[in-house]
């Protein structure tokens, strides 16, 4: 035999030698018995099911003459027959968990159910604080979880105290989420499934519901306290938290996976301009010439897309408005925090459940014409309110700021067009881009950038009607040459176009100017 065959007949024997001591070492699942005849070997299968295991070299013959008889063939387990077999241990460790856990639910529900029982509508009247509840709560809590006939450890007691207390005197699981200063926006598709913004960046949270039927609960605690509903017949709504916090609801059958609940958190000290320089929304120049802007009683549209930042961009312009003067805002829910004085804050109205009492943004802004107003604040125009809106621009308030959704300053003034329209009145696409034109000074638009940052990208002088076009004029421009570091931030900033818009002479009637310098075309600024 040459020492090729050699080699490869100790390689065979070693891997049947292998294969047999696996095959002895695992435990092998009862299997139905194989016909083999007396002379025959049988095949030996791995623990694993697995058929093409290598055969165990078969035991000497009895009788040594016969001639062995030819083998049977291979016989391949089926799906059925590979099945894994469960470890008892770990099917009675995950059956014990569940088991556990479904009385923890159970308690919880129940002590729930008592204190709601005990407490009655108090827990959602609008008129009684957390701190007048709360020693309440506790007191009630601790009772109740006494009665109990369930032993519970300090733990579980700890536990089922603050998920109630969060319940009732909070927002539920949501509660922590909103008390983090890191998260912006908390989003909620369904009771099992929340997402939250930290730094412009949304992540999935590990918070859930214990089913729709809370998150409703939390929901209705949020809408009835401002004295607004949500149901069956009327399944959206918008309102606000105590902090000003935005919240937009959605329940089935409109949400179709579960009740959706959107909250956008405001800071309880609102941004003020140095913060949104250091956050690099706008540099400094550009800050100074925006200040001018509103000194000076321009009107100014803050465009953007959703969750651009638009909100809290007005709060800043208009926290320029100098302190003696008289200043009407609007919203659909209240949300601007301005610092000055003289200010009257007005807010929308929901019909009631007769689908009555409706008061729009666009009766308030009629109403405002009434009010004597020194500047008109309108949180966002999305309807007909765009008209009167502009009439107001046009008719001696000026200094009036709004925001609007928009894709880009070109993009706002189209849109003002289609909101005007929807006013229902027969008014030719001229006559409103002249309304416009004669009404808006400025747009400021804002972006939210691909690494979560929120940035200001354009200002932009409204000029005139050319024609049947209402011309544009660039002031600062947003730099995106730079591209991004190594961690995806935008190196990019504001620049200035070097041109000197035309409305520095109505700026000069408020006794208001600014340095030519601003307009210093000299890179990034």
């Amino acid at each position: 035999m040459s020492l090729a065959d050699r080699l490869k007949a100790a390689q065979d024997a070693a891997a049947a030698e292998a294969a047999a001591a696996e095959a002895a070492a695992a435990p092998e699942p009862a299997q139905p018995e194989l016909p083999t005849s007396p002379a025959q070997p049988t095949d030996t299968l791995d623990a694993a099911g697995a058929a093409d295991v290598a055969p165990v070299a078969p035991a000497a013959p009895v009788a040594p003459a016969a001639p062995p008889a030819p083998a049977a063939p291979s016989h391949r387990r089926t799906p059925d027959e590979v099945a894994a077999v469960p470890e008892v241990s770990s099917l009675a460790t995950r059956r014990a968990a569940v088991g556990a856990a479904d009385k923890y639910a159970e308690l919880k529900a129940a002590v729930h159910a008592e204190m709601l029982k005990q407490l009655g509508p108090q827990l959602y009247e609008a008129d009684v604080s957390v701190e007048e509840l709360g020693p309440k709560v506790r007191a009630t809590l601790k009772e109740v979880l006494a009665a109990q006939d369930r032993p519970l450890s300090t733990a579980d007691r700890a536990q089922v105290t603050k998920e109630i207390t969060d319940d009732i005197l909070g927002y539920g699981p949501i509660e922590a989420l909103l008390s983090d200063p890191d998260v912006t926006e908390v989003m909620v598709n369904g009771p099992t499934m929340v997402f939250v913004e930290r730094a412009g960046k949304l992540t999935r949270s590990e918070v859930q519901f214990d089913d729709d039927a809370h998150l409703r609960r939390i929901i209705d605690k949020i809408v009835s306290r401002i004295g607004r509903r949500v149901d069956e017949s009327s399944p959206m709504v918008d309102a606000r938290l105590p902090d000003g916090s935005r919240v937009n609801a959605v329940i089935p059958p409109l949400a179709i996976d579960g009740s959706a609940l959107t909250i956008r958190k405001f800071a309880t000290d609102p941004f003020t301009v140095q913060d949104l320089i250091d956050f690099g929304s706008l540099s400094q120049r550009t800050a100074d010439f925006l200040e001018a802007c509103v000194r000076g009683k321009l009107n100014i549209i803050v465009s953007g897309s959703t969750g651009a930042g638009k909100t809290t961009t007005l709060n800043v312009l208009s926290s320029f408005i100098p302190n003696d003067e008289r200043i009407v805002t609007i919203e659909d829910a209240a949300e601007l925090q301005l610092k000055q004085e003289h200010v009257v804050r007005l807010e929308s109205r929901p019909p009631n459940i007769e689908g009555k009492g409706a008061i729009t943004i666009r009766d308030l802004v009629k109403n405002s014409l009434r009010m004597r107003p020194d500047r008109i604040v309108v949180g966002e125009v999305r309807d007909a309110s765009a008209l009167d809106m502009l009439q107001a621009m046009n008719t001696g308030h000026d200094g009036s700021i709004t925001t609007l959704h928009s894709n880009g300053p070109r993009d706002t003034l189209a849109r003002m067009e289609t909101l005007v329209l929807m006013a229902g009145m027969d008014l030719p696409i001229r006559a409103i881009r002249e309304q416009v034109a004669s009404a808006v000074d400025v747009i400021v638009h804002q972006a939210r950038l691909r690494d979560g940052s929120r940035r200001i990208t354009h200002v932009t002088e409204v000029e005139r009607m050319e024609g049947d076009v209402i011309t544009l004029q660039d002031i600062f421009v947003y730099d995106h040459s730079r591209g991004f570091d190594a961690d995806g931030k935008s190196l990019g900033g504001l620049r200035s176009t070097g041109l000197r818009p035309k409305f520095l002479e109505k700026m000069e009637h408020s006794n208001v100017r600014v340095d030519p310098l601003v307009f210093a075309r000299d890179g990034v600024a």
